[in-house]
């Protein structure tokens, strides 16, 4: 079931996380809040297949991380329509969700793989190896991010905003979950 953000929240028990989700043809990045729903951390990154085989990945990290929904990446057109990606993801995420059990939210993700290479090359100095290698996590961070501080009061999301309060491994930390 495919619900808006602050239905999602609300759904939530005292304690649950949301699980960001960056769902690309040939990877998917995975992203976790903090029980507070204040922070988006990269978790990891899992291999795009069948979708039985994907869910059971996810329901393995939904199980240890306590989470109670998640959070997907939508890929409007640059001009806010749906487009083919867009239509595959909706499709993609309400199936997710049936087979999970789990509630889904749908997040803009315009331009958050871009953001995410900008921060990586520019303030990580990650060379084109690294960066391939935490790229779809760290993008599901930001867009995990982007909502969690759309959902705050007070706070206006903007392309900076959401990187900045992202926490990122570095190469000399390697992320344990993947």
């Amino acid at each position: 079931m495919i619900i808006p953000l602050p239905e999602l929240i609300a759904t939530l028990a005292p304690n649950q996380r949301l699980l960001g989700i960056d769902p690309g043809s040939k990877l998917i990045g995975v992203a976790l809040s903090d029980v507070r729903l204040r922070v988006a951390s990269p978790y990891g990154t899992l291999r795009r297949g069948r979708l039985t085989v994907n869910a059971a990945e996810i329901m393995h990290i939904v199980r240890r991380e306590d989470v109670g929904g998640l959070l997907v990446g939508f890929p409007l057109a640059m001009d806010g329509t749906l487009g083919p990606a867009a239509q595959a993801a909706r499709d993609w995420t309400r199936a997710l969700s049936d087979v999970t059990g789990l509630p889904a939210a749908l997040w803009d993700e315009r331009l958050s793989t871009a953001e995410v290479h900008d921060m990586l090359i520019g303030e990580a100095d990650m060379g084109r190896r690294r960066r391939g290698e935490v790229v779809d996590r760290m993008a599901a961070a930001y867009i995990l991010q982007a909502a969690l501080d759309e959902g705050r009061p007070g706070l206006r999301p903007g392309p900076g905003r959401a990187l900045a309060r992202i926490r990122v491994t570095g190469p000399e930390d390697p992320d344990p979950h993947t």
